[in-house]
């Protein structure tokens, strides 16, 4: 077992601490876990552990909020197909620098910038700071077996791919999984479990599961539930410069998890998500 990182869980507890628009469970938002997802990988299975959507209410209010209302506005902006080559209008880049124009003024982003400005990781003029952001994260690159570049790390993350038609890949946050859920695209079969994972609680912010997009199917997804864009992306930044290593243990609030970043030619995101690998109590 890694050794959790000491001084990058004091980051992220830091940057928990500060994320002032999470939302609060059974508040602003209820989920409905129901039964465990079953092994099967077929779309219309009959293992489907879950007859009801997994959000039984968010309120979309929260939605109006600058930056959930720039992220919302990325998310229609991609062809879910790898292989498929994105066109990206003048528009869209528009709107990209929007939404990193709206976090780069949040507490959390302000938190993560100063740390990775004293370790030398970031430029401190913030204008350097959003080239740098854009790179890690809308620069297009091309997905394993395509030769086009077809895929961004904010696409693979925070909206979700397909390949081949059949699997859904990356697809790791919650106000898309909520959207695409709402427009009848996602089926939600279940939560995921395995031997030595905690079993998930509706009130926690950290969730397996599994579910079909449009006619894929997810085995297996891990995300942060009712966190702020602004938080996964302070995060997931972070780890992606901080860390050579895939994978790296921290600790913060209620959770004990893994935080897994893959690196794509060491200039981009591949992807990045959380597992949660105990609850633990606060201090």
């Amino acid at each position: 077992m890694i050794e959790s990182d000491r001084e990058l869980s004091a980051m992220v507890q830091e940057l928990w601490d500060n994320d002032i628009n999470r939302l609060k469970p059974g508040k602003d938002y209820r989920i409905s876990l129901q039964g465990k997802a079953g092994d099967s990988m077929a779309i219309n299975d009959n293992n489907d552990g879950a007859g009801y959507p997994l959000f039984t209410f968010v309120d979309e209010n929260i939605f109006k909020k600058e930056t959930f209302l720039a992220f919302i506005s990325l998310l229609d902006n991609y062809e879910s197909d790898t292989g498929e080559p994105e066109i990206v209008t003048p528009e869209e880049v528009a709107e990209n620098h929007k939404f990193l124009d709206s976090i780069i003024q949040t507490p959390t982003m302000k938190i993560a910038h100063k740390y990775l400005v004293e370790k030398h990781l970031s430029p401190e003029d913030e204008t350097q700071f959003k080239e740098q952001l854009y790179r890690i994260w809308f620069e297009l690159y091309a997905r394993r077996g395509s030769s086009r570049p077809d895929s961004s790390g904010f696409e693979h993350v925070f909206v979700g791919e397909t390949r081949g038609g059949r699997t859904v890949i990356g697809f790791h946050n919650w106000i898309q999984l909520y959207l695409q859920e709402k427009l009848g695209h996602i089926d939600y079969k279940g939560y995921s479990v395995n031997a030595n994972s905690p079993k998930p609680d509706e009130n926690k912010h950290i969730l397996a599961l599994q579910f079909s997009w449009k006619n894929g199917i997810k085995p297996k997804g891990s995300i942060f539930i009712g966190v702020s864009p602004e938080f996964e992306f302070a995060l997931y930044t972070l780890c992606f410069l901080t860390s050579p290593n895939e994978r790296v243990k921290v600790q913060f609030s209620f959770y004990d998890v893994e935080i897994v970043c893959h690196h794509y030619n060491q200039k981009h995101i591949g992807t990045t998500y959380p597992v949660l690998l105990r609850y633990q109590n606060p201090e």
